[in-house]
């Protein structure tokens, strides 16, 4: 009977630690996993013969366990606002997408943590088609690695956000190792506040999460009360605000950090100074900061935005309360890429979902 040939393992799911472990198991000395690190994140080098410093029995030797991906984009958008969305094909056929966002004085790389998403958020896009499968950690990473290489200017500063396709926490074993290799030192050597994840509200995998690694976090809110949630979010319905909002005040912040809720204003659904005064309530014992955006209207969904005049409004009625509020403007939305957006095209929002909140 012939042998089975062993599978070889993609080497950018392993973290510092486990690549310590390998390196050490055949006598080499524990270095050389410092020396893969800067290879594959720092220089992110596409070969192992490019590791030049590496012995070459080394090399050939990591060949025969291991495999080394890359992520090419297979189309590029460019915005008028300078804002590039990025397609990238995986090895099953199937696509994420990940974004590259000019700021003032830095950039930022929005990334994907799955295929799809299974949480059915009404007013996104993103998650229309349902769940495909979860990355893994070379997947995630991988986009990153791409844009820094091949598209980020040199020099510039960047921060890394998980509000991609897909939710973070729903995929969390194989994002907090992700996030794990992005803070190595060796590695990419992303600092903990160059970093956030952006939940809808997965209460259990939130509260591992602030106790395993110090990433800033952002909450997906979008009402203040059920009734509306639980329509607009149905992962409200298992963990509804007041679970999720007493796990938000509980994690172990650092100085200086708050928890950033983001909340997408959506005409005559959670808009009106009611709307305001209730946030203001439900919010008063967390630290936290209030990311509003005005919702960004795209063929599918029904949802409108609202005047800016109503923006400003809930904005005032926020601060006079001592909140810390920005009004966030979606970038790169005439090429998909804005806030809910990303694998948009051929999904269509089912009626059921807008009817339900016009009779709330």
């Amino acid at each position: 009977m012939p042998v089975k040939e062993r599978k070889k393992e993609d080497i950018k799911n392993l973290t510092f630690p486990e690549l310590e472990e390998f390196v050490t198991s055949l006598g080499e000395p524990r270095y050389r996993a410092r020396q893969l690190m800067g290879w594959l994140y720092y220089h992110k080098v596409s070969s192992f013969e490019e590791m030049t410093d590496l012995p070459k029995e080394f090399r050939s030797t990591l060949v025969d366990h291991f495999y080394l991906s890359t992520l090419k984009p297979q189309q590029v958008l460019t915005s008028h606002d300078g804002t590039l969305k990025f397609l990238f094909g995986l090895d099953d056929g199937n696509c994420i997408e990940s974004v590259l966002i000019p700021e003032k004085k830095h950039y930022t790389i929005c990334i994907s943590t799955q295929v799809g998403c299974a949480l059915g958020c009404t007013f996104c896009l993103s998650g229309k088609g349902g769940l495909v499968r979860n990355l893994v950690p070379s997947e995630i990473t991988n986009q990153v690695c791409t844009i820094q290489r091949e598209f980020l200017p040199e020099g510039v500063t960047c921060n890394i956000v998980c509000m991609g396709m897909g939710e973070p926490l729903h995929n969390y074993d194989h994002t907090l190792k992700a996030l794990t290799i992005l803070t190595t030192p060796l590695g990419f050597n992303f600092s903990h506040r160059r970093i956030t994840v952006s939940t809808a509200g997965l209460v259990p995998q939130l509260k591992k999460l602030g106790q395993a690694l110090p990433v800033n976090l952002a909450i997906s809110l979008n009402a203040s009360t059920n009734e509306v949630r639980n329509v607009l979010m149905p992962i409200n319905k298992k963990y509804p605000l007041e679970e999720l909002l007493d796990a938000a005040s509980c994690l172990p912040l650092q100085p200086r950090k708050r928890i950033t809720f983001e909340y997408i204003l959506i005409k005559d659904i959670n808009d009106s100074l009611t709307n305001a005064k209730e946030l203001v309530k439900v919010l008063k014992h967390t630290r936290c900061k209030i990311n509003l955006i005005p919702f960004n209207e795209h063929e599918g969904v029904a949802f409108k935005r609202p005047t800016d005049e109503k923006v400003q409004q809930f904005r005032q009625c926020l601060v006079s309360k001592h909140f810390t509020v920005m009004v966030r403007e979606s970038k790169g939305s005439d090429i998909s890429a804005a806030c809910g957006q990303l694998r948009s095209h051929g999904l269509k929002m089912k009626p059921s979902a807008m009817n339900a909140l016009q009779v709330l």
